[in-house]
């Protein structure tokens, strides 16, 4: 799912081709992607662009007469410039200056489009995470140990933090040498203020990593530049360990047990109920 660094990758692109144009048409190719009925979709059309915005992972185009087209790419959701209709297209948006595409990969369609009016009912639709990039260190604060969740879950809630997912907590918590399932109100004060700065780091670093002239073609969760994300196996750049994994559902949690856990390699659900006596403890249990 694309995160905030490549959101901001879209927006800064966006931002470049798109403000003060007049959106011409809108051609939806499945039904299920919008997911309003009032107003129509019809009421965007013909309007200008004001300004683009985002909610959390949500991309909002700004229009005239207080209208608001909001995009969720959820995990294979992406966006082309010049844009057509090819396979797996779900919505063209026709500009006076060109055509955005949105497609998405695979069989399951969870992109979202939705209209809405008002800036109330934009607001309406806000998780209520803080934008990290913005907030200081007592706000960072509150909103860590306004639950005592483990660390990768408090990241990745959209209630407490905007546009930080699975990828991104990754790496901020190797940043930080924080342990994904350490708890919350377990942290120091130090603690929270390295990870407060680490969270602030890496995102800003790829922010930075990620701008393009051009609306970004290649948005991944898994960059080979990263430390630990999706390089379950391969060395730890810091270290030299091999990266571990926690796997859950759909989700994959990496970290790298030298630097984060004291050398602990964390119980995977699955693998570790499987192999039981013969799972391995530490680090330095492995072949």
């Amino acid at each position: 799912m694309p995160e905030l660094p490549d959101l901001s990758a879209y927006l800064e692109s966006l931002d470049r081709l798109v403000p003060h144009q007049r959106l011409v048409s809108v051609r939806l190719f499945n039904p299920f992607l919008l997911r309003t009925a009032v107003p129509a979709i019809g009421a965007v059309e013909g309007k200008r662009v004001r300004e683009l915005r985002r909610i959390g992972k949500r991309i909002v185009f700004a229009l005239e007469d207080d209208l608001f087209l909001v995009l969720h790419l959820m995990i294979a959701g992406r966006l082309h410039w010049p844009g057509k209709k090819t396979r797996g297209t779900l919505a063209l948006f026709e500009f006076e200056n060109g055509t955005l595409s949105l497609t998405e990969a695979g069989s399951k369609r969870r992109a979202s489009l939705h209209v809405v009016q008002g800036e109330a009912a934009l607001r309406a639709m806000d998780p209520g995470g803080i934008e990290v990039m913005e907030a200081g260190l007592a706000q960072f604060r509150e909103k860590l140990v306004l639950e005592n969740h483990t660390l990768k879950r408090a990241l990745t809630d959209p209630r407490l933090f905007a546009g930080i997912g699975n990828a991104y907590s990754d790496e901020i918590l190797h940043h930080a040498r924080l342990s994904p399932i350490a708890l919350t109100k377990d942290l120091s004060p130090q603690d929270v203020e390295r990870l407060f700065h680490s969270t602030r780091t890496v995102l800003s670093e790829w922010i930075k990593r990620l701008r393009s002239h051009g609306v970004p073609e290649k948005v991944t969760a898994f960059r080979e530049e990263m430390a630990v994300h999706g390089r379950y196996g391969k060395p730890c750049p810091v270290c030299g360990a091999p990266v571990q994994r926690i796997v859950y559902a759909e989700n994959e949690t990496n970290y790298c047990a030298r630097c984060q856990t004291g050398g602990r390699i964390l119980a995977d659900r699955a693998l570790s109920r499987l192999l039981k006596k013969s799972w391995p403890r530490s680090i330095d249990e492995l072949p």
